[in-house]
């Protein structure tokens, strides 16, 4: 088999890369800096992989898919892109995407995927000539509050994006506060069963010896019967919350629904058939659940077919900036105010902290700052006095933590000059190098005048320039002097 890639994509480095690696692999290819030459091509040739970007000139990745997979839908698709979040990664999957790799990706990756690719359209096209069935696409659902760039939250978004069309349980696992409602919603929402109901119960809220009743009615109440989770579930998902703390009785009988599609409300003998996707989750290891008998090892097995692994916030902090900007935009939208800016000195502290309370935490400080802080940029004095203290009992400095740079402690100006920097690109900023090389020759001419008490000759010698160029910054700086 000897497989022709295309490469799609209106960067030259790109091109330029794959082009090289692809060469050295031995690989047949072509390359197109958009996506009109390649459909143009496409009418005398058919390539077994195409690797495109999302985002180009005219017409744009996704579209491109449709229309590739129009004349052939056995194509598989490699989708690389630096726009990666989770509704480009789930449009990507339901357009039909083999693969979703976010910028920045290893190359030697990205060639083994491109085997793995060539090795689908191979089968593809065997079992097509046998049973040709063409891959449906499901419609976009409401697009759920899950936020990041992160490598951690790219493996949740392609996790999603994959799973959202298997019919199987799903096994949610991570801390409080990291967003484990939000996959199931995301989960359900791409689904065949996103227009049946999401009903999610929670085992941490409910009384131990209400949760039977709660989950599957009783035999003798007709009314509890139908206002049991699972019948108000029928035909869409139920998400189990915290199934680390269901009860043993009520394991058996969500077991037997997994086993069955069938369940026994309780006081009865006559089981009720049901039809549902379970999705459940975890704050604890269910693994040492089950070794200490408190949770059954079947009901592990067949909730475990497919398992999500949530990161806590202190694992992605390179997304709080994200995350924070979201938070306080929703908030100025529910209080009718001006979204407020946390300033870059803000930024890296709260990059620094270990978020016991992860996503649900920052999201409340940022609801807490929106309303009671009266200017619109944050200050650090700002932030709540017990959020301080919790702070600083922690002592915890996070020595690297995002691909722009380490955040230090600032022990010299250029640690101070770097979590400025780390800030600034946190925040999302650009050309920081316009304003903060002016800064930096303002704060030198201003240290250099006082020091000579503002004789020009001498503060030129110091700093290593003519009189002339002296001058000349001091009029471009707005100097007094």
């Amino acid at each position: 088999m000897d497989p022709i890639i295309w490469v799609i994509d209106d960067d030259d480095s790109i091109r330029f890369v794959f082009d090289k690696a692809l060469d050295v692999n031995s690989i047949t290819h072509r390359l197109f800096e958009d996506g009109e030459k390649a459909l143009e091509a496409l009418k005398t040739e058919v390539p077994d992989v195409i690797i495109s970007d999302i985002k180009m000139p005219g017409i744009d990745g996704l579209s491109l898919i449709q229309k590739v997979h129009a004349v052939d839908d056995t194509i598989p698709f490699i989708i690389i892109t630096a726009h990666s979040d989770l509704t480009a990664a789930i449009e990507s999957y339901e357009h039909g995407t083999f693969e979703y790799l976010p910028k920045p990706f290893d190359i030697e990756q990205a060639i083994a995927v491109v085997r793995r690719a060539a090795v689908h359209r191979f089968n593809q096209l065997k079992k097509k000539t046998q049973d040709p069935v063409k891959d449906q696409v499901i419609p976009m659902g409401d697009e759920a509050e899950i936020i990041g760039k992160s490598p951690a939250m790219q493996e949740v978004f392609k996790l999603i994006g994959r799973v959202s069309k298997a019919d199987v349980p799903v096994l949610i696992q991570g801390e409080p506060g990291t967003g484990r409602e939000l996959v199931a919603l995301a989960m359900h929402n791409h689904s065949e069963r996103k227009d049946k109901p999401f009903v999610s119960v929670n085992m941490s809220s409910m009384p131990q010896d209400m949760i039977e009743y709660e989950l599957f009615g009783r035999e003798s109440d007709a009314e509890s019967r139908k206002n049991s989770a699972v019948q108000r579930a029928e035909g869409g998902t139920l998400f189990i919350n915290e199934i680390c703390q269901m009860p043993i009785d009520a394991q058996i009988r969500l077991l037997q629904i997994l086993q069955n599609c069938s369940y026994l409300p309780v006081g009865s003998t006559k089981p009720v058939s049901c039809k549902l996707r379970i999705i459940a989750s975890s704050s604890e290891d269910l693994e040492r659940s089950v070794a200490t008998n408190h949770f059954i090892a079947d009901l592990l097995y067949r909730l475990n077919v497919i398992h999500i692994n949530m990161p806590p916030l202190r694992d992605r902090n390179n997304d709080i900036p994200m995350l924070a900007k979201h938070f306080l935009t929703q908030a100025a939208l529910e209080n009718n105010q001006e979204p407020k800016k946390l300033t870059s000195e803000v930024l890296v502290f709260l990059c620094r902290q270990q978020w016991p309370g992860n996503v649900r935490q920052l999201k409340n400080l940022c609801k807490y700052l929106t309303i009671m802080v009266t200017g619109r940029d944050i200050q650090l004095s700002d932030l709540p006095a017990d959020f301080l203290n919790s702070s600083r009992t922690q002592q915890s400095v996070v020595t690297s933590t995002s691909i722009a740079g380490n955040v230090k402690e600032p022990t010299s100006w250029q640690d101070q000059l770097r979590n400025w920097v780390d800030g600034r690109l946190r925040a999302g900023e650009q050309d920081i190098l316009s304003e903060a090389g002016p800064e930096f020759e303002r704060v030198m001419l201003e240290a250099a005048l006082e020091f000579t008490g503002n004789h020009k000759q001498e503060s030129a010698k110091l700093l290593g320039w003519g009189r002339n160029t002296l001058t000349r910054k001091i009029k471009e700086l707005n100097l007094n002097r």
